[in-house]
């Protein structure tokens, strides 16, 4: 498994090293491009710290980008960077598990796109990873988070009270992600053998 996980970070930081993504957003042009290295960490925990209710330490920052560069995606109008989003994958119960731990965006370019691209792009790396399931947590009466994640597919998986410091309610939600090609291909190969078995069983004489 972890094996896995080194192998889905190398492919990314290989795919990191290429052009940065561009969308158009109003009147200018929005860049997208993965974390690079520990210069980023300033301005990830600038745009997260003036955004969300709950405080995080730069040993919490850390922990995501150092372990998981490649799900880190930013965004920049110009050189200004005015969205983030940290995620992380492991394992969790025998398979791989996506975790979007912090997603923000500049209160003044929301409402254009930019969280969904975003969570679309570390999601791609998940998929990547053969990540089986995506989950996070987001507040009962953050409306526009969880419209968003509704849009991706996400599904409410739990009710948390007082999940967070300021004792505001969360739902777990929950994205369950598409077989990759090589899954499905190994799957694929899975029941042909498991088919082959009950034809040799079925073919074997009784023995009275």
């Amino acid at each position: 498994m972890a094996n896995t996980v080194a192998a889905a970070s190398s492919e990314a930081e290989a795919r990191s090293n290429q052009e940065a993504s561009t969308s158009s957003c109003g009147d200018g042009t929005i860049t997208y491009r993965q974390y690079k290295d520990e210069h980023d960490l300033p301005t990830v925990m600038d745009l997260i710290d003036r955004s969300l209710s709950e405080p995080y330490s730069v040993f919490t920052y850390r922990y995501f980008l150092h372990q998981w560069p490649h799900l880190c995606y930013l965004a920049f109008d110009g050189s200004k960077a005015i969205g983030v989003i940290v995620a992380k994958m492991d394992d969790h119960r025998g398979h791989l598990r996506g975790y979007i731990a912090m997603l923000v965006v500049d209160s003044t370019y929301r409402g254009k796109g930019l969280g969904r691209a975003l969570a679309k792009m570390a999601i791609g790396e998940m998929v990547r990873g053969e990540c089986e399931e995506v989950v996070l947590e987001a507040e009962v009466s953050n409306s526009g988070a969880l419209a968003l994640y509704r849009s991706l597919g996400f599904i409410r998986d739990k009710h948390l009270h007082r999940y967070y410091l300021n004792n505001q309610d969360a739902y777990r939600l929950k994205l369950l992600l598409p077989l990759t090609e090589e899954q499905q291909k190994q799957l694929q190969q899975q029941r042909a053998d498991e088919e082959e078995l009950l034809q040799l069983a079925s073919a074997q004489p009784q023995i009275a």
